[in-house]
Order: structure tokens, then sequence, then C-alpha cells
């Protein structure tokens, strides 16, 4: 891990197209300004690890799960056609 000591509107740079500025120092609290490309996702910690676990979960549907959604696979995978899955209407 690389520590660097920064003050109040001074950068860091991330390679070419990353910069994180200090904006702002008030107590035990940094606010950090980052200015990032669009394709380069930035998140808080905790944001990042919450969209991971809700990325695994949603990895582990079964085929079970969703075969009698509309349009849904059938239980050999194939797609069905709208209304196709036998399921009655609610």
């Amino acid at each position: 891990m690389l520590v660097l000591s920064r003050q109040k509107d001074q950068t860091i740079m991330i390679g070419d197209k990353i910069e994180i500025t200090v904006v702002d120092i008030r107590g035990d609290k940094v606010r950090l300004g980052i200015t990032a490309p669009t394709e380069v996702p930035v998140h808080r910690k905790e944001v990042y690890d919450a969209i991971k676990s809700e990325n695994r979960e949603a990895a582990n549907v079964r085929l079970e799960d969703i075969s009698d959604l509309p349009g849904g696979p059938d239980r050999n995978g194939n797609r069905q056609p709208p209304g196709a899955s036998g399921a009655k209407p609610t």
C-alpha cells in the first residue's frame, strides 16, 4: 500500500486519467474528489462489496427458478415465447 500525505486542494494521479483531490478536511474526516473516465466505476468500499454480493447471488439463479417466467427458458434451457411457460396468470 502506498501511503501519501496531501493537504487541501492537492491531488494525486492514478495512471494518466484518474485524479484524486483532497477537497476538504474537517476534524477526522477527509473529503475527496475523484475524476475518472465514465468507464471506470468508482464506489465507496461498502457499496462495492454490496454490488459484488448481489452479483454473486444473481449468478446463483438456477434454471428451475426462472423456467416459469414469461419468455424464460424451458426446463431444457430453450427460450420460450412469452406466455408459453404454462404458468397460470395471477
